[in-house]
C-alpha cells in the first residue's frame, strides 16, 4: 500500500470520527487535506475520483491495529489504532445529544448525557459544557461591556470540567479527544505547562485531531518549548512543525516543510495558503499574489485567508484587484470577519478612513479576537490623527498574540506622534526583536533616535546599516547612512554610502533628488581630496540636471582647470547652455 493511499484511509476515517464529536473544523480540515492528495492514475476513472466519499469497504480495510505500509514521498508513517468505540453503533442519547448540540442547545446536550458512561457520552457532554460556558462568558462581556470592551468574565464551568477530567485522566479513562479538552480547559486556566503536557498526550494517540495541533502550537512561544516536546513521527507532525515555524518567524524552515508535504498533498488549498503566508512575511508579494489568484481560480467562493491577499494588493496600490475581490467576497459571505477586513482595506486605499474603520468594527464583532482586524484599525485611527484609539487598538492586539510584530510597530509610531520617544523607543525594540529581517522596522527605530529629545546618531547609524543589510526596499537606509556620516564629520564614509546609494540607483534605474544629492557631494568630496578625474566625471554627470547644481558644476570645473596648471584647459564652451 502506498503512503498517499495510507493518508486517504486514514483521513477518511477521521473524518467520520471528528464529525461524530462534533470537531467540525478539525473535520473540514482533514478533509481538505483528504482531496488535496494526489489522484493515483491507475485508479482514476469518472466514478472514483478522490472527490468521491468513502465506502463501507475502505472503512473495513481500515479496522485494524496497525498498518505496516513504508511512507514514499518524504512523508513519515507510524501506526495508530482506530477508536474502538467507533465500532458500536451509537446509542439515542448520543444521537439525540448530538443533535441538540449540532442546534447549538448545549446544556440541553449536557443534560440528555448526564448518566452515560462511554468516552463518546463524556466527552460530548463536557464538550457541550465548556461551550455552553463558552457562550455565557462572551454574553457577559457584551452584557457588561459590550461587543468590543474588555472584562474579567471567565468560563464558570471551567473548574468542574479541570476537577472531572483530571479524575478521569488519573484513572486511564479518558480519551484522546478528552484529553484535547481537558488542555484546553488547563490552558484557559492559565496552566500552560500541563496543558502542553496533556495535548501532546492527545496528538499522540490520535494524531489526526488539527485542532489539538493548533492548541498545542498556541502554548509553543519559543523554539526552546517547541523542541523539547516529545513527539510521535508522523505526517501530522510535519504540518504542526511548518505551522509551529511559522508563527515563531522562522520562515525558511516552514517554507521547507510545506513543499516536503507537497510531496503527498500536492492539491493542498491549505499548503499552498500557508506558503503564501510564508512569503508574505518574507514580503515577497509577487510570488503571494501567484498564489492567492490561483486559490481563487480554483476556489472561486473562498474566504479563509483572502484578508492576507488584500493586504498585499494595498500595498500594490492595485485599486481595481482590490476592488474586484472586495466586491467578490460581499457577494459570497459579507458577514465574515475576512470579508469586513477586506472591505475596509479598499477604503482605507480610497483615502476613507472612517468607513474603513466602520467595516474593522464589524469584523471584531463577528470575531473580538480577529487579530488583523485591531492592527489594522490601529492603523486606520493613526491615518486619522486619533492616537488614543490607534494605541488602545494596538494593545488589544498584542493582548491576543504577543508575537504581532506589527503591532508593537504601530505602538511605537503612536508615540512617536505624541512625541514620546522613549516610549515608542520600547515598542519598536519590541518589533525588531519579532522581525528583524524586515528594514522598514529598523527605519523606524533609526529615526526614533535621530528626534532632537534624543539625538543618539551613533544608534541611529546602527539601525540604518542594519535596514541596508535587510533588503531595504525602498532604498532609504543608504542616503540616511551618508548624511549622518557627513554630519558627524565622517566624510570618507558619507562618500562610501553616497557611492553606494549612487550605484544602486543606477542599477535599479531610479531617478530622484538623491542622486543629485549622492553627485554633488562625491563631486566636491573628490575635488577636495585632490581627486580631479573623478571629480570631473561626477560634475559633468551633473551638467544633465536642469537645477541650480548644473551651475555648481560648472563652478566646480572652471575650479579644478585653474587648479590643474599642468593639465590641458578645458573646452567648457562646449558644455551645454
Amino acid at each position: 500500500m502506498s503512503s498517499k493511499e495510507s493518508c486517504r484511509i486514514e483521513l477518511r476515517t477521521a473524518i467520520r470520527q471528528l464529525n461524530d464529536r462534533c470537531l467540525y473544523s478539525a473535520s473540514k480540515w482533514a478533509a481538505e487535506q483528504l482531496v488535496g492528495i494526489e489522484q493515483d492514475p491507475a485508479k482514476y476513472t469518472p466514478s472514483n475520483t478522490r472527490f468521491q466519499r468513502g465506502s463501507s469497504s475502505i472503512r473495513r480495510r481500515f479496522r485494524t491495529n496497525e498498518i505496516t505500509s513504508t511512507p514514499v514521498a518524504g512523508v513519515s508513517y507510524v501506526s495508530t489504532p482506530v477508536m474502538e468505540e467507533d465500532e458500536v453503533v451509537d446509542g439515542d442519547f448520543y444521537l439525540l445529544a448530538k443533535s441538540y448540540f449540532d442546534c447549538r442547545e448545549y446544556r440541553r446536550a449536557a443534560h440528555v448525557l448526564r448518566d452515560q458512561h462511554g468516552k463518546k457520552c463524556v466527552f460530548l457532554r463536557c464538550y457541550a459544557l465548556y461551550l455552553a460556558g463558552e457562550k455565557r462568558k462572551e454574553e457577559e462581556i457584551i452584557e457588561l461591556e459590550g461587543p468590543l470592551g474588555k472584562s474579567d468574565a471567565v468560563n464558570r464551568e471551567l473548574v468542574s470540567l479541570d476537577r472531572e477530567l483530571s479524575t478521569f485522566r488519573k484513572n486511564g479513562i479518558i480519551d484522546p479527544f478528552g484529553l484535547y479538552l481537558y488542555g484546553m480547559v488547563l490552558k484557559d486556566k492559565g496552566s500552560e505547562y500541563l496543558a502542553r503536557t496533556v495535548l501532546v498526550e492527545s496528538v499522540n494517540s490520535y494524531p489526526w485531531n488539527w485542532s489539538a495541533w493548533l492548541e498545542l502550537q498556541s502554548l509553543c512561544t519559543t523554539v526552546d518549548i517547541l523542541n523539547g516536546l516529545n513527539l510521535n513521527d508522523h505526517w501530522m507532525k510535519d504540518f504542526f512543525l511548518a505551522s509551529a515555524y511559522q508563527e515563531l518567524r522562522m520562515h525558511n524552515e516552514s517554507l521547507t516543510k510545506y513543499e516536503y508535504l507537497q510531496g503527498t498533498f500536492s492539491f493542498s488549498s491549505y499548503i499552498q495558503a500557508q506558503i503564501a503566508k510564508t512569503q508574505y512575511s518574507l514580503r515577497e508579494f509577487e510570488k503571494v499574489e501567484v498564489i492567492f489568484e490561483e486559490l481563487l481560480r480554483n476556489d472561486p467562493y473562498r474566504v479563509e485567508d483572502m484578508d492576507m491577499y488584500s493586504n498585499v494588493l494595498y500595498a500594490k496600490e492595485c485599486f481595481s484587484a482590490l476592488s474586484y475581490l472586495a466586491h467578490r467576497v460581499f457577494m459570497t459571505d459579507k458577514y465574515r470577519p475576512e470579508s469586513c477586513c477586506i472591505i475596509g482595506n479598499y477604503y482605507s486605499l480610497k483615502g476613507q478612513h472612517e468607513k474603513s474603520v466602520v467595516y474593522f468594527r464589524r469584523a471584531l464583532k463577528l470575531n473580538k479576537k480577529f487579530l488583523s482586524a485591531w492592527t489594522l484599525m490601529g492603523h486606520e485611527y493613526v491615518e486619522m490623527k486619533n492616537t488614543p484609539a490607534a494605541i488602545d487598538a494596538y494593545r488589544r492586539a498584542v493582548d491576543i498574540n504577543p508575537c504581532d510584530y506589527r503591532a508593537w510597530y504601530g505602538l511605537g509610531q503612536a508615540y512617536e506622534m505624541m512625541h514620546l520617544p522613549f516610549y515608542a523607543l520600547h515598542y519598536f525594540r519590541k518589533s525588531v526583536f519579532l522581525q528583524p529581517t524586515d528594514s522598514r522596522l529598523w527605519i523606524a527605530m533609526a529615526q526614533c533616535y535621530e528626534t532632537e529629545e534624543l539625538h543618539m546618531l551613533e544608534e541611529a547609524i546602527k539601525c540604518y546599516k542594519r535596514a541596508a543589510n535587510c533588503n531595504d526596499r525602498e532604498a532609504f537606509a543608504l542616503n540616511q547612512l551618508a548624511k549622518l556620516h557627513h554630519e558627524l564629520g565622517l566624510d570618507e564614509e558619507a562618500a562610501f554610502y553616497y557611492k553606494k546609494d549612487l550605484d544602486r540607483m543606477e542599477a535599479e534605474e531610479r531617478e530622484g533628488p538623491n542622486i543629485v544629492e549622492a553627485l554633488l557631494f562625491l563631486a566636491t568630496h573628490c575635488r577636495t581630496h585632490n581627486r580631479f578625474e573623478e571629480a570631473e566625471v561626477y560634475c559633468t554627470r551633473l551638467l544633465d540636471f536642469t537645477g541650480p547644481e548644473k551651475e555648481t558644476a560648472k563652478s566646480m570645473l572652471r575650479g579644478m582647470r585653474t587648479a590643474q596648471s599642468s593639465r590641458p584647459p578645458m573646452d567648457l564652451e562646449h558644455f551645454p547652455p
